[in-house]
């Protein structure tokens, strides 16, 4: 129920309604997709892409200490409960966005961004905890499967707001697209209200935070970093996850602007389009845990990244909306998969122990942001360098290759295994 509650903001906010209404008002017949942001001319994909790396970059920085704080404390559901309201609230703050906000629309979009990954990264850490080894790639799966029926379920609400404003009476072309941020917001933290209510306790020792709370934390966290080294498989493992989720998060990110500057398919098509991803990706991540227990966690992951290398690569030559939607299916079929099942490979590598289950996801996690750092950057990066958005996603099937050769080296290890 919390991938139900917090996936109406990776759906709404991040792939379709904010960034369709987002490269909307930010171009202009005076200066086309340039925006002043603080008085700086940029391009207007590459600030939003910006703003997400800044959000990631400072969660990776910040999650290690607060995740073995957390651990330390015993309190890691208030720490999802803070980023949650954050997040949540962020959104509701989108609301007020307008092209004559911007500062105040981005700031919101970086704050929203902070708080889903900081709830996610306790939401993992329960993982090991609620399912036994046998049952998390099941687990893993039912989880994302419902953020996406949750997602979906939100952005149809959003949709009949956005297709049908005369239903309300709205005239303002700006309020559906805003009135979806409010509900995202509401949607968020009013579900989020179930798992916080049924998930393990918090066992809470009565540590306050002082420095000597911060030095253990820093010392949990160097132990737990000693452990995960001395386990072979994680240490292949993290390094090709990094890789490939470089381009995954990239991809899912940026989709729906690519759509409309490359093809300009309008709103109401991108947003269906991402709709149809949602969907199939539910299928994709029971298909991907199935065949899981037949040839093994590693070689499903190997052949979903070849499947992603192949999407990059015809993303630089599609130049008609068929394509486009063939292209989404096969990323919505992927995109599931490959999620839910790094999720549980890296939960079924972990040492039995309960107690540091969020420091040890805390790496899981930041890898993961710090790859969406680089993955965005670079995306921003060549964007802005060549003004040709089919070179950046053309870039990012370089990841997915080092990603697919790094996973390579795990099979003499996991042989017959996961």
């Amino acid at each position: 129920m919390f991938d139900w509650a917090n996936s109406a903001y990776n759906l709404v906010i991040t792939s379709t309604i904010f960034p369709a209404y987002y490269t909307a008002i930010t171009y202009t017949e005076a200066h086309g997709d340039k925006v002043r942001f603080f008085g700086v001319s940029v391009v207007n994909t590459a600030l939003s892409n910006f703003a997400l790396s800044f959000a990631y970059l400072f969660m990776a920085l910040v999650l290690p200490i607060l995740s073995s704080v957390a651990d330390f404390k015993g309190n890691k559901k208030a720490f999802m409960m803070v980023f949650t309201y954050l997040g949540g609230i962020a959104c509701m703050g989108l609301f007020f966005f307008k092209l004559e906000t911007l500062e105040w629309g981005i700031i919101c979009f970086t704050l929203a961004a902070m708080g889903y990954v900081g709830g996610v990264l306790f939401n993992n850490s329960y993982l090991p905890q609620i399912a036994t080894v046998d049952q998390q790639d099941r687990v893993s799966a039912q989880g994302f499967a419902y953020g996406y029926v949750g997602c979906v379920t939100i952005q149809i609400i959003c949709f009949v707001f956005i297709l049908k404003p005369e239903w309300f009476g709205i005239t303002d072309p700006s309020f559906a697209p805003r009135l979806s941020f409010l509900l995202v917001g509401l949607w968020w933290i009013g579900f989020s209200q179930i798992p916080f209510a049924k998930l393990p306790k918090d066992r809470r020792n009565g540590q306050r935070v002082t420095n000597d709370v911060l030095r253990k934390g820093f010392a949990e966290l160097r132990n737990v970093w000693t452990r995960l080294r001395e386990i072979p498989e994680i240490k292949r493992f993290l390094p090709a996850f990094f890789f490939y989720a470089m381009g995954v998060q990239t991809v899912m990110i940026v989709a729906a602007a690519f759509g409309e500057k490359v093809l300009h398919l309008g709103a109401p098509k991108l947003i269906a389009t991402i709709l149809i991803i949602q969907l199939v990706a539910i299928g994709g991540a029971y298909l991907m845990s199935l065949l899981a227990n037949y040839i093994g966690n590693v070689r499903v992951l190997m052949l979903v990244v070849c499947i992603w290398i192949g999407i990059c690569v015809s993303a630089y030559y599609i130049d008609h909306e068929v394509q486009f939607y063939i292209l989404a299916a096969l990323v919505g079929l992927v995109m599931g998969g490959i999620q839910s099942l790094s999720r549980s490979t890296y939960s079924k590598m972990l040492p039995v122990d309960e107690a540091d289950t969020a420091s040890f996801f805390s790496f899981y996690d930041v890898t993961e942001k710090v790859a969406i750092v680089i993955g965005l950057f670079s995306f921003a990066l060549i964007e802005q360098v060549t003004n040709n958005i089919r070179y950046s996603a053309l870039c990012l099937g370089i990841f997915f290759v080092i990603g697919l050769v790094l996973l390579g080296r795990m099979l003499p290890l996991v042989k017959n295994r996961r």
